[in-house]
């Protein structure tokens, strides 16, 4: 089914940018004009399949009336896989991660769960012509509706894969978009001096849902920013309860032992007041959560 719009290109421009102001002002980034005109620029409803859209609600997916574009400018989960649970997240919190990317013109950005594309659009229009972007999905689906919707952008390439192989080559920042027990090795060797990662740290609920996903039962935003060789300044960015990591386990997933060391770190609270992330070095005596290899401290990074 085609969209059918009450609304001219014109009409449709004056509400992308409404959406765009609103949407950095509830994530609290208002002071950012770069990201403000990303999301004034891309057309969200390119993104998000052909309507009906269904997007989530406490008591499951609702579909929405009428193919009408605008109907995609609000903070809503909008459904891409729902027999997984795999969603166009909110606007409000990937706001919020991408202000803290603090992307510039020419950065070379690995995206992965990418979905279908939509973020990955607006991080390839923060890194200019001059960046690079590499979108990463592992499901070929997806994949292929990201190929096909980013196709228009010569400074996006889409890889259908395994997001803990990636990146390849270093990079400036590496955004993920799904949940995981561990950051993947590459994300953060292959991040150069100064490089950003933002990942959603989380423990699975117990049970899959029909369609084999699983959600995260406990789940933050870690922001790891790259100096030296091992002792990282960290922080929180807020609750972020992602559809967990499906590829790459032995990379994303601890051991039994080591879920439950972290489901008691959410438990007990705190991770708020992380500081820093320990990179293959002995923990801090003052950790929220040690885990293999690595860890999070309440110090500050050395």
């Amino acid at each position: 089914m085609q969209t059918t719009s009450t609304f001219d290109d014109r009409d449709l421009a004056v509400v992308r940018r409404a959406f765009a102001i609103q949407t950095l002002a509830v994530a609290g980034v208002a002071d950012d004009p770069r990201l403000e005109d990303a999301f004034a620029s891309v057309p969200r409803e390119r993104y998000l399949g052909p309507p009906p859209w269904r997007v989530s609600g406490p008591a499951g997916y609702v579909a929405l009336p009428g193919t009408d574009p605008v109907l995609a400018y609000q903070d809503r989960l909008f459904a891409l896989a729902p027999e997984r649970g795999v969603n166009n997240g909110s606007p409000t919190l990937h706001a919020r991660w991408l202000h803290h990317c603090r992307l510039k013109s020419g950065d070379r950005v690995v995206h992965l769960g990418a979905g279908t594309g939509y973020y990955t659009a607006l991080i390839a229009h923060l890194v200019g012509p001059g960046g690079r972007v590499t979108a990463v999905e592992c499901d070929a689906g997806l994949a292929g509706q990201a190929g096909t919707n980013l196709a228009h952008l010569p400074n996006v390439s889409v890889v259908q894969g395994d997001a803990a192989q990636w990146p390849r080559d270093a990079v400036d920042c590496v955004c993920v978009n799904f949940s995981v027990e561990r950051p993947a090795a590459a994300w953060l060797d292959r991040l150069g001096d100064g490089g950003r990662l933002i990942f959603p740290l989380g423990v699975p609920r117990p049970g899959r849902n029909a369609g084999g996903g699983r959600h995260a039962m406990h789940g933050a935003a870690i922001h790891v920013e790259r100096r030296g060789a091992g002792d990282f300044p960290a922080r929180w960015l807020g609750a972020a309860y992602f559809v967990c990591a499906e590829g790459g386990e032995g990379e994303m997933v601890g051991s039994d032992a080591e879920r439950e060391v972290l489901r008691g770190a959410f438990e007990r609270g705190g991770v708020e007041f992380v500081r820093s992330l320990r990179w293959r070095r002995p923990p801090s005596d003052r950790s929220w959560f040690m885990g293999s290899g690595w860890s999070l401290s309440y110090d500050e990074a050395a």
